[in-house]
């Protein structure tokens, strides 16, 4: 069982920045694959940025060259840095892991409301 816990989310105005967490209760080295996902109201859940397997990331491209995912194996902990924030990225973000035997799982969410 893997346990995944997010922080970092709150209001922020159009412009600014956040960086979301996520700490993994266990070694994240040898996922076959991590990454961020968002569902904003009456929306189906999405897909922001990920790791894949092969060790490349990719992003949505509503939030190419604004948001930047990143790792710290040391600390068990993913990142979610977000830059130039708009309306339109409201939403509850979410980190999703999934192992080897490609089972997969979820935090519990953070929400991030951007908004003057």
């Amino acid at each position: 069982q893997v346990q995944l816990v997010e922080s970092g989310g709150g209001l922020v105005q159009p412009g600014g920045s956040l960086r979301l967490s996520c700490a993994v209760s266990r070694s994240i080295s040898s996922f076959y694959s991590m990454g961020w996902y968002r569902q904003a109201p009456g929306k189906q859940r999405e897909l922001v940025a990920t790791f894949t397997r092969a060790g490349r990331t990719d992003y949505a491209d509503s939030v190419k060259a604004r948001f930047t995912i990143s790792r710290d194996n040391a600390q068990n902990t993913m990142y979610l840095q977000m830059n130039s924030l708009k309306p339109e990225d409201t939403a509850v973000y979410y980190c999703n892991v999934k192992d080897l035997t490609l089972r997969t799982y979820w935090g519990q969410g953070t929400q991030v409301t951007v908004s003057s």
